[in-house]
């Protein structure tokens, strides 16, 4: 099954992939170096050199996977209940939007129009440095006059949402392209 970036648990898949790839590549860094051990019976040979820069890609590997332990994935009751109540609007989970200062855990973004509001479960998230940033990001690339609400409260976030898509309800304005291309934007910024 392919990993799409702002698809329900994209965090949880992506993490259990690169356990699985970090210690596939340390197990083949383990086995060169056994296996130039044994047959040469001394540790300067050219598999454990091989082994050596197999080091490299298998580090950075672990190193993606530490950058996305502390990150979560929206509960599954939560993301049904969006779900139901706001069916008609533009959907965007699991970001993990990364700037120069900080790193900003988001569960879920929606979008209709010129409006953004998103949740995040995150105790060291910032919601309203949260949403300058994305304000800002936004106007550098195109999208000026844009509304971002971040909430901590579901509750809030899910009365926010359903608002939206009532308003995408009554209008049955086709913005779908528009916001395609805003997600992508959005994406692009993520893990």
């Amino acid at each position: 099954m392919k990993l799409n970036k702002g698809t329900h648990e994209y965090l949880k898949r992506r993490k259990r992939l690169y356990l699985l790839l970090t210690i596939l590549e340390f197990g083949v860094v383990i086995g060169l170096v056994v296996t130039g051990i044994v047959a040469t019976g001394d540790r300067l040979n050219v598999l454990t050199v091989v082994a050596a820069v197999g080091c490299l890609p298998a580090a950075k590997m672990l190193v993606q996977f530490i950058v996305m332990i502390p990150h979560r994935s929206l509960e599954t009751e939560k993301v049904a209940e969006l779900e139901s109540e706001a069916n008609y609007i533009t959907k965007i989970y699991d970001l993990v939007i990364t700037s120069k200062d900080r790193t900003m855990p988001i569960q879920v973004l929606c979008l209709y129009n010129n409006t953004i509001c998103g949740y995040s479960e995150s105790e060291k998230l910032d919601p309203d440095k949260t949403a300058q940033y994305l304000k800002g990001f936004l106007e550098k690339n195109g999208y000026p006059k844009m509304t971002v609400k971040i909430f901590k409260d579901f509750k809030a976030f899910l009365m926010r949402a359903e608002g939206m898509n009532n308003i995408a309800t009554v209008e049955k304005k086709d913005s779908s392209r528009y916001e395609n291309k805003l997600k992508a934007l959005l994406l692009s910024q993520s893990l």
